[in-house]
């Protein structure tokens, strides 16, 4: 039987997929936050409420302007520290250089990390949210994932998605490393390993094994 419960919410004009990951004694974990708008804070604010969850952690996979929108509110409404990969931190100060470019001139510039996560590091928060850290480089430097190895999922931000995999044309993209990352790393985990990505539906490893665009590279 399961200890932890997954909830996901699809946010902004990205169509991020933030995650909330909660245990039975109702303590949660918000992983990359995309709530922008005053109406999606209030949708993933409800839910925190309605579910009676005390918010213990906040955690990015990385530092692109859609994970972290959300970043902000988390903080100042449930006073949790961030953690992000340390080759995170200038992509993460740099959002509010360019937010407006994107449409977000109301972005509320993400708090600075209350501290770092690294490869093969855990974090955890309590007995039941375990999280194992693996820095996969490629879609950008520091982009780490989140492995619940008891439960059997992975949350892997945009790295990889069903069918396809995550961009690379961005600063600090880099096909090749993002191919390792998918190919040492992702693949290595068990075939039943349910992966909730940044952006579109879950998927399986087995499933992306053997039907991932990235086979073609």
């Amino acid at each position: 039987m399961s200890t932890v419960h997954i909830q996901t919410f699809t946010f902004n004009a990205f169509q991020e997929n933030t995650v909330v990951v909660s245990d039975v004694e109702g303590n949660a974990v918000i992983v990359d936050p995309g709530c922008y708008s005053n109406e999606e804070a209030k949708i993933l604010e409800s839910y925190i409420k309605d579910q009676k969850l005390k918010v213990v952690g906040l955690l990015n996979t990385h530092c692109h302007i859609d994970h972290v929108l959300g970043n902000h509110f988390v903080k100042a409404t449930y006073g949790v520290e961030l953690g992000i990969h340390p080759l995170e931190l200038e992509g993460l100060n740099r959002v509010k250089e360019y937010a407006h470019l994107y449409g977000f001139e109301g972005y509320a510039a993400s708090p600075e990390p209350g501290y770092f996560l690294e490869d093969q590091s855990t974090v955890s928060f309590g007995d039941s949210l375990v999280f194992k850290v693996f820095h996969t480089p490629g879609h950008s430097r520091g982009h780490v994932v989140f492995y619940l190895e008891k439960e059997g999922v992975l949350i892997n931000g945009d790295v990889l998605f069903a069918g396809s995999f995550g961009r690379t044309d961005l600063p600090g993209g880099d096909l090749i490393t993002l191919k390792k990352s998918i190919h040492e790393v992702l693949f290595q985990l068990p075939d039943e390993t349910v992966v909730y990505c940044g952006h579109g539906p879950t998927t399986t490893i087995g499933q992306e094994k053997q039907t991932n665009y990235i086979l073609q590279f």
